[in-house]
């Protein structure tokens, strides 16, 4: 009995090793620890901040002296108006704008992206050391805080699951039902019907699309939150799913099997979705991210839901999904031409 147990672990084992499924038991720790890895650390050093200070406005003398002169906690960078300075945020360029408030006349206004970040809660407590440690105890400089991103932490967070969802179809569900039909030779028999090799692509992404748009529609429905540009966000949403259809397509090309096919589509998942869900919190995934596509859809996608953007401004991304949609289309059809794998 137990020799009977041991054969059939070691089978099971060597199914794993042909099939890669094992590969993910060392993809998936050494993927996250690394992601993790450049994720901005704050735990020992005390993190710098950048400040933007627009060049016209007229700050206090006193604070200006004091922002100059801590240089190790605060850098400085000089913006031409406040839309700039705006801008400049939503990029990660700086991490707070300083302007004039409106509510007491020698006090600042803080303008930072999230109010609720660990990054404007680092720069209240760098103002407050510098208060401080110049004046005492005094009104404090900054006099009130002005988030660019506003909405509860559903609303925050609807971008990032909206991202998991195309992607889970893209890379999970398309790559293991083209690997399904040519590992039951369905394509192979399609194929010797009238049935023409760019009939049967077509019908695969418009396929991919429709369960795309379909989860994308059903998550609103359940939270209850209607964009309000409902144009922009319904082209980029259409863009996308063509993107990563195409995408899921290619990958289930280059797998023999379903088992290789969830395979490696769990290998693309976690790079596309990691950096680009992350990058909010870190400079160096920021640096990453903009070269994989799932970034391309996820910065505009955010930027629709959450500061009202529009598809106009968004010209590079979805020309860039388009993009990587033909060209993955392109190689799925050669593929199918040459009979790859099947």
């Amino acid at each position: 009995m137990i020799k009977n147990i041991i054969t059939l672990t070691l089978n099971d084992l060597a199914i794993a090793v042909k099939n890669k499924t094992v590969f993910l038991i060392i993809f998936i720790p050494f993927f996250v620890f690394f992601s993790l890895n450049l994720v901005d650390r704050t735990a020992t050093d005390v993190k710098k901040v950048t400040i933007g200070l627009i060049k016209n406005e007229i700050y206090a003398p006193v604070i200006v002296r004091a922002i100059t002169s801590a240089d190790k906690l605060i850098t400085i960078s000089h913006v031409g108006d406040e839309k700039e300075g705006t801008k400049w945020l939503r990029e990660k360029k700086i991490d707070g704008l300083l302007v004039r408030s409106e509510k007491e006349k020698n006090g600042l206004q803080l303008m930072v992206l999230k109010k609720e970040s660990l990054q404007t809660l680092t720069i209240v407590e760098s103002f407050s050391a510098l208060q401080k440690a110049v004046e005492g105890k005094s009104v404090n400089w900054i006099s009130d805080i002005k988030p660019i991103q506003e909405g509860g932490i559903q609303k925050q967070t609807l971008p990032t699951w909206i991202l998991m969802l195309v992607l889970l179809v893209g890379f999970i569900i398309m790559p293991a039902q083209v690997a399904e039909e040519k590992e039951k030779k369905l394509l192979l028999a399609l194929l010797q019907t009238p049935m023409r090799e760019v009939e049967w692509l077509s019908a695969k992404i418009v396929s991919g699309m429709i369960l795309i748009l379909a989860a994308v529609l059903f998550l609103h429905v359940l939270s209850q939150y209607k964009p309000e540009n409902i144009v922009s966000y319904g082209a980029i949403i259409t863009v996308g799913s063509f993107c990563f259809s195409s995408y899921g397509i290619l990958l289930g090309f280059l797998c023999r099997n379903q088992a290789s096919a969830r395979t490696l589509g769990v290998i693309f998942y976690l790079p596309h979705l990691l950096p680009s869900a992350l990058s909010d919190f870190s400079q160096k995934l920021t640096a990453v991210a903009p070269f994989l596509p799932s970034y391309q859809f996820y910065e505009p996608v955010k930027s629709i839901l959450l500061d009202n953007g529009s598809i106009a401004t968004l010209t590079t991304q979805w020309l860039y999904l388009g993009a990587v949609g033909l060209v993955t289309s392109l190689f799925s059809y050669l593929l199918m031409k040459k009979r790859w794998l099947m």
